[in-house]
């Protein structure tokens, strides 16, 4: 989901002036629409991930999997993209910066256009460790996503298609897995058809099922009905298929490779 948004609060905004960080630009996924609720259950294991990459800017959510370590959506870190993280409930000033990305080996920039199998999934490794109230999150190590199965979604992007001011505060909403079923990608949408679903700011947003803190997948890309780019769909790629390659990262990273 691509679109522009701006902070939800004033000091986000301030922090993003400041840096460049005018005028955002999220990736494919945006932020929870339709009802939700504040907060989360990984509310301690959430960030946002900031992106300038010339005159755009954008933001993301990502999941905490290790003290120096941030997974997220691909698109999200592009190539050439000055990235930083940030805890927005620590104010302007808790901008962290970045050491290192790794992009899943089968992500595709183009894959929409040229129809190719992309995994749109990144690893992000700070510079120096997150504060220590944040606690890593675990993640799924089998697919579980039947029709009908429900998901909790949770992210920092806007709450009113549109408006970038409802953007920068965490919020959860339900979504249920639907037809087509795949090994690759979750297909959700809103069960009671009131519009629940990511939109900007929420392209990596964690999905899990309820009950659980286990990451099942990651939000990559919404859609909508008629003029609307959200509240229709969200897309998600299953996160248990690619654990191999993520762990793999882990321990490279803590190696020092």
């Amino acid at each position: 989901m691509a679109s522009r948004a701006g902070s939800s609060c004033a000091a986000v905004r301030v922090l993003w002036l400041a840096l460049g960080f005018a005028g955002l630009a999220a990736g494919p996924a945006s932020a929870v629409v339709g009802p939700s609720e504040p907060g989360g259950a990984l509310a301690a294991s959430l960030v946002m991930v900031l992106n300038r990459n010339g005159d755009a800017a954008g933001f993301c959510t990502g999941t905490v999997l290790a003290p120096t370590v941030v997974m997220t959506a691909a698109h999200c870190a592009p190539d050439g993209g000055e990235l930083r993280i940030y805890d927005p409930d620590q104010g302007p000033t808790a901008l962290l910066p970045v050491a290192a990305v790794r992009r899943h080996p089968d992500y595709r920039t183009d894959a929409v256009r040229t129809r190719q199998r992309s995994i749109d999934l990144a690893l992000i490794r700070l510079a120096a460790p997150l504060p220590a109230r944040f606690a890593p999150a675990t993640l799924a190590d089998a697919v579980d996503g039947s029709p009908g199965s429900r998901f909790t979604l949770s992210g920092f992007g806007v709450t009113r298609e549109g408006d970038g001011r409802s953007s920068g505060r965490l919020r959860s909403t339900t979504v249920a897995a639907q037809l087509p079923a795949s090994a690759v990608l979750l297909w959700a949408g809103d069960p009671d058809h009131k519009g629940r679903g990511a939109c900007t700011g929420d392209s990596g947003a964690p999905l899990t099922r309820p009950g659980t803190t286990a990451v099942a997948a990651i939000a990559i890309w919404a859609a909508g009905t008629g003029a609307q780019r959200c509240g229709a769909l969200t897309q998600g790629l299953w996160i248990a298929p690619e654990r191999a390659w993520i762990d793999d990262a882990l321990r490279a990273w803590a190696a020092g490779r």
